[in-house]
């Protein structure tokens, strides 16, 4: 059983390291350095000798090869299958020893099929060529295989009862924080998977307008072509407007909400840690998204608001958890 313990907090420690460093694959146009999946032109590493190069060329013609881009994407995929491995073997403990774990067999089992999911999201990402509905699913179940691992080390680690904070109205409110998140999140992955994280470099204005001309129908059709509209032409500026603007709102949005949680927090007993780092984290996250626009979005710090969206996460689960009775089966 500690075994299992620690290894639910390993678990979600590669977790982090895995979404952290995806967001740096797809931000380094790492993402297709290997045009076939689970392998990188038809094997299990990357070409390196000529002839090797020269062989991989003629499987695929189209795709030329980068070894410094599909080491990149190669090492990603190294460390989330490993992760998975890991998550199969917390599964099979799970239900080992599921009269002694604080939590129901269904998240484990179900964080089981999402990764799964995540497998087959990640194949579809590379066949499908970065669509941007495939590409910004696979960052939410990213960050959800995250969100589940933190609970069930949490429920492990962690302190937590029910009367933390008593007051329903605070609860719902706490509750909520975390659904607030996960959209924000989807719009930061909907503003990265369609190039318009520099659509506006200024701030809090666009091209000089607080709000400039969009295109809101086009921007959120979710399947289509990366680029394109449902009909085939070429994706207006007005649209990648539009995306980023929203995600901007968003982000206010969520700065105003999460301090209020912040101070929700601070009205009740046992959250000091919590409050403070959350504080922290969501301000430092508003003050990097900012500079990446102004700074013409460093691969650095484009990573880095990504780690902190993760970061949130986690924070957010746990203090979520913390107000959570211990489960009876």
């Amino acid at each position: 059983m500690n075994f299992y313990k620690k290894l639910t907090l390993f678990a979600t420690l590669l977790a982090l390291i895995v979404v952290s460093f995806g967001a740096y694959v797809r931000l380094s146009d790492a993402g297709l350095g290997c045009p076939d999946w689970p392998g990188c032109y038809g094997t299990l590493t990357v070409p390196q000798s000529i002839d090797a190069i020269e062989q991989a060329q003629s499987f695929y013609p189209d795709s030329p090869v980068e070894t410094d881009k599909a080491w990149v994407e190669m090492i990603h995929r190294y460390i989330a299958g490993i992760l998975g491995a890991i998550i199969l073997l917390i599964a099979i403990l799970s239900y080992k020893f599921k009269n002694q774990i604080n939590y129901s067999l269904k998240w484990p089992f179900f964080l089981l099929l999402l990764v799964i999911f995540q497998a087959a999201l990640g194949m579809w990402t590379v066949t499908m060529l970065l669509k941007p509905a495939v590409v910004s699913s696979h960052l939410i179940g990213g960050m959800s295989v995250l969100a589940i691992l933190t609970y069930l080390m949490h429920r492990n680690y962690g302190t937590h009862r029910e009367n933390f904070v008593t007051n329903k109205f605070e609860r719902k409110v706490i509750r909520f924080s975390l659904a607030l998140l996960f959209f924000q999140i989807a719009l930061g992955g909907w503003t990265s998977t369609n190039y318009a994280a520099l659509a506006c470099t200024d701030y809090p204005t666009c091209h000089g307008e607080l709000i400039p001309e969009m295109d809101f129908s086009n921007a959120f059709t979710i399947f289509r072509e990366l680029g394109v509209t449902s009909l085939g032409e070429p994706l207006s500026l007005q649209a990648l407007h539009a995306i980023q603007w929203v995600h901007r709102v968003g982000a206010i949005v969520v700065l105003i909400y999460l301090l209020f949680v912040a101070y929700l927090l601070k009205i009740n007993q046992g959250f000091n840690l919590w409050r403070n780092v959350l504080i922290l984290v969501i301000v430092l996250q508003f003050i990097i998204g900012i500079a990446n626009l102004l700074l013409h979005l460093p691969v650095v710090l484009a990573t880095l608001h990504n780690l902190g969206a993760a970061l949130l996460v986690v924070i957010l689960v746990g203090i979520n958890s913390r107000i959570t009775k211990p489960w009876q089966s």
